[in-house]
């Protein structure tokens, strides 16, 4: 997509109304995250890449935290030259946010300095420090699940006093629960300690490469990094090893689609020798692949394979078909890298000298060994801490509810991070005075009224973007991971014409290819898809990798040529079109579709 023509404007955020029946959302949410009179001026998009839906007052903390984390890093630690951090504003329920450039020569000369030293280093010991970075984050992963919620007991264990440790138990309900959000905080910080600095060689890359080919596709430049063998796919791998011990254990039958997970292990509990052994694979490959959230990890709903089957057990038909028929396929990563090498060659014989050429090479280079890390820290970050994070916030929700201040466990996400402290307060006084915690009928009727609410923002549609257009839009991150260009905003101010059957996007990955259309708004609904169809959704997340196995397309409403939607896509041969802003409100399910990966271009057939 080219940007060139002016666009609209789109609505002030001061012009935004609140819903009606939801007029008290923002009592949800901290001060900060609310619009200011100058904000007005200042170009917002709505990220609906990570917050597709409606924020739970807890779920904000995955906003304040990722960004908390991505500026400093940005900003403050690796001092990148064009460009400070992201803010964030939450209205009616959605998270808007806004890049903040860097654009005067000096200012950006001045921070150059600094990062050429800083990032160099990092990228001199790359593996050496990546294999740093696994440590430590599988030791925070550690750190979460050893957490423990105390219990409260009516008396104190004895070895308190015979130990003479002179701290009482709900002490440590405070403590911990802050140990648990400081873990959480301290996850992201790591999440963005490489992944600003792989984005940073991507667009250094693809920089070059859009000055020295001015008419290179966006999907070449990304074609020539495609190939990665990333431990992300492994959980997809587990899957496609268990429909393979499906037919040679002879369970196969009971794997079909629609199948409901809870029947197929019951009925494999009962086949004897042959089901158990099926049984005792699962489990093995449970712990940790299945820590996988069925969304990207931003939504507490959003639940693990590990807490709902429903996603793996959607993709094991299709697998244990291809294994009955010896077809099991395998991702096409061999053919991938030989694409690569031969795109990348073309171009590189294009380039005259012996000295573009090797700047061609090392940044290339560059560009695949940190390329890997943009997806690999999807499964231990969003994934697997967030999993047992959200697992010990639900303990902290059954502490709460057997204290009687929570009606039901999961209550606890209708509350924000602050309150959740605040209810354990007011639990650790009631169990010291020997009473009753004083909020629970406040806290209930609060959380109500937040369900209540939450639904009824469900139903708002939330512009594309807010504020006035500025002249440039050449934040090379914000075009390749959200896919927003002058083009694409152009695109989300412009209805559809009658008659008009094209939605247009990024050419994300390529081929050509016709399916009838599933349209998908939520993760939870992924267990729909059937085989060969086209895939219509307003993001896809890592998680979704398994029904990639039997679409026949993607097409997305959020991202650009470096999203996940479009990175999986390519891993799996599959054509993607992306980033194309309304494509499941145009499209229904049922509807022919002919997607065309080459020109980011889908057609409604009928």
């Amino acid at each position: 997509m080219n940007d060139a023509r002016p666009v609209s404007s789109f609505p002030l955020p001061s012009e935004l109304t609140d819903v009606a029946g939801a007029e008290d959302w923002a009592s949800m949410y901290p001060y900060y995250t609310r619009f200011q009179p100058e904000d007005d001026q200042r170009f917002w998009f709505y990220n609906a890449m990570h917050f597709p839906e409606p924020m739970p007052a807890f779920d904000a903390v995955t906003a304040e935290a990722p960004y908390t984390a991505l500026g400093a890093n940005t900003a403050r630690m690796f001092v990148f030259p064009t460009t400070l951090g992201i803010e964030h504003r939450i209205v009616n329920g959605r998270v808007y946010i806004t890049a903040n450039p860097v654009t005067d020569p000096e200012e950006i000369q001045r921070r150059l300095a600094l990062f050429s030293e800083r990032a160099g280093h990092y990228y001199e010991n790359w593996d050496e420090l990546y294999q740093g970075w696994v440590t430590r984050i599988t030791g925070l992963i550690d750190e979460v699940q050893r957490i423990e919620v105390p219990r409260l007991s009516e008396f104190e264990d004895a070895d308190v006093i015979f130990q003479a440790k002179g701290v009482a138990q709900n002490h440590y309900l405070r403590e911990n629960y802050n140990r648990l959000m400081d873990l959480y905080s301290k996850m992201w910080h790591h999440h963005s300690e490489f992944l600003m600095l792989g984005y940073g060689a991507y667009v250094v890359f693809f920089e070059f490469c859009k000055t020295s080919f001015p008419e290179i596709p966006d999907q070449d430049v990304a074609r020539m990094v495609a190939g990665i063998d990333v431990i992300l796919y492994r959980p997809d791998d587990e899957l496609k090893k268990l429909a393979k011990l499906a037919v040679e254990y002879g369970v196969d039958d009971l794997f079909v689609e629609g199948c409901d997970p809870d029947k197929v292990l019951a009925a494999l509990a009962a086949r004897g020798d042959d089901g158990r052994r099926w049984l005792t694979a699962l489990d093995d490959a449970r712990e940790p692949w299945f820590n996988m959230s069925t969304g990207a990890g931003f939504y507490h709903h959003h639940r693990s394979w590990n807490d709902d089957l429903t996603v793996p057990f959607a993709a094991l038909p299709g697998y244990v078909d291809q294994a009955r028929r010896g077809e099991l396929l395998d991702r096409p990563t061999e053919q991938l890298r030989t694409e690569r090498e031969r795109i990348a060659q073309e171009y590189r014989s294009l380039l005259s000298g012996e000295d573009e050429q090797a700047a061609f090479d090392q940044m290339l280079g560059l560009a695949r060994a940190v390329f890997p890390f943009i997806e690999d820290h999807n499964f231990y970050c969003e994934h697997y801490f967030t999993t047992k994070f959200y697992g010990k916030v639900r303990e902290f929700g059954e502490l709460l509810r057997d204290q009687g201040v929570l009606a039901d466990t999961e209550d606890v996400f209708q509350l924000s991070h602050t309150e959740v402290g605040q209810a354990l307060t007011d639990v650790m006084l009631a169990w010291a005075a020997g009473t009753k915690p004083v909020g629970s009928a406040r806290v209930q009727r609060m959380v109500t009224e937040r369900r209540g609410m939450l639904e009824t923002l469900a139903g708002w549609s939330p512009p594309p973007a807010l504020g006035p257009v500025p002249e440039a839009l050449n934040d090379p991150a914000v075009r390749m991971l959200w896919g927003i260009t002058a083009e694409t905003i152009q695109a989300w101010s412009t209805p559809a014409e009658a008659g008009d059957h094209e939605v247009r996007g990024f050419a994300a990955s390529p081929g050509v290819v016709e399916g009838t259309a599933r349209v998908l708004m939520s993760a939870n609904d992924i267990g729909q898809v059937r085989e060969g169809e086209v895939l219509v959704c307003p993001v896809t997340a890592p998680s979704w990798g398994p029904v990639f196995g039997k679409i026949a397309a993607a097409v997305s409403d959020i991202g650009g040529t470096m999203s996940h939607a479009a990175i999986v896509a390519r891993e799996y041969g599959l054509p993607a079109v992306v980033g194309t802003g309304h494509a499941t409100k145009r499209i229904t399910t049922g509807q022919r579709l002919r997607v065309d990966g080459d020109r980011g271009i889908v057609t409604i057939l009928d």
